[in-house]
């Protein structure tokens, strides 16, 4: 496959929601696997987050086209779940990019572990920067590299300024690293914020 858009949606649910209400969430956006644009999805509880704000939840899914993503955003079953769940929301952002590389497995499976960096640059920074910010992300996951894509994002009316996302597969959390020293200490000059997020891939319904 010679293209993959990459989309990922970050939640806070509000503090005083039930869980019940959070697991029908969770289940509702999961059931959107099955909309035939979507190539891949998945959405979980946030295991950990590096980030001033406090997110929840994350929805990591991919499409082949641009094309294919917004026929996703307009099905009645997504908007239908959105509506659904928007009551128990109290933040959302989502960042969308063109994968640098298809990644070689599409659906990671079922108790891997993901991990979303998304990236605010300071403003003037030069495309020449952002290159080097984002080789620096990229590096920043070695033992994923197969797995690993990064990309400037293409939606930015939901993004709150975020400009490039990333995101990699691992087998378990024990693999994951922390590479945010790294990108401090490379591109921390070109940077205002960072968010990064991991997630456990549920099981398949």
């Amino acid at each position: 496959m010679s293209q993959i858009i990459e989309h990922i949606v970050l939640f806070k649910v509000k503090d005083d929601v039930d869980s019940v209400k959070i697991d029908a969430m969770v289940n509702g956006l999961n059931s959107l696997a099955t909309i035939d644009q979507v190539l891949y999805l998945s959405a979980a509880p946030i295991h950990r987050l590096r980030s001033s704000s406090a997110f929840t939840h994350v929805l990591h899914s991919r499409y082949r086209s641009k094309e294919d993503l917004s026929a996703y955003i307009a099905h009645p079953d997504h908007l239908r779940v959105v509506e659904e769940t928007m009551p128990i929301w109290e933040d959302i952002m989502s960042v969308d990019w063109i994968a640098d590389r298809a990644p070689v497995v599409l659906k990671p499976p079922a108790g891997s572990v993901g991990k979303a960096t998304l990236v605010k640059v300071k403003e003037n920074v030069t495309d020449e920067a952002k290159e080097g910010i984002m080789e620096v992300v990229k590096e920043k996951s070695r033992g994923s590299d197969h797995e690993i894509t990064v990309g400037e994002n293409f939606s930015p009316a939901r993004a709150k300024g975020f400009s490039i996302g990333s995101v990699a597969y691992f087998k378990d959390l024990g693999e994951v690293g922390s590479h945010e020293e790294l990108v401090k200490e490379k591109v921390g000059g070109f940077v205002e914020d960072t968010i990064v997020v991991e997630f456990v891939v549920p099981p398949s319904s």
